[in-house]
């Protein structure tokens, strides 16, 4: 393999903050090889639309928090309010933000 292969599967590795992962049948690693490049074509039409790196838009998208609570209605999770930059990188991405509740089931109903 050339070396301006394997730079460049570092870089993508870098990029999409990956571990090694090690498979032992063909349609895995064909699999495995076909996520990490969409992956890594999901980053990359992130950061055109946006105008931004990826590690960049990740920091932000990553600040969006979600608590767990538990009462005496059940157990729900809630997101924490989005900030105008995150709401900004959604909306030009076309991703509806996250639903604010999350309702998990009880115990009982599982």
């Amino acid at each position: 393999m050339p070396s301006s292969y394997r730079s460049g599967w570092r870089d993508l590795k870098q990029v999409i903050d990956l571990r090694p992962v090690y498979h032992r049948k063909e349609e895995r690693i064909r699999a495995h090889g076909i996520l990490c490049w969409l992956a890594l074509l999901l980053a990359r039409v992130a950061e055109d639309a946006r105008g931004a790196t990826w590690p960049e838009l990740r920091r932000q998208l990553d600040r969006i928090g979600v608590g767990t609570f538990n009462g005496p209605a059940g157990t729900f999770c809630q997101r924490a309010e989005i900030s105008p930059d995150q709401a900004a990188i959604l909306e030009q991405l076309d991703i509806d933000p996250p639903p604010r509740i999350y309702q998990l089931p009880s115990a009982a109903s599982r």
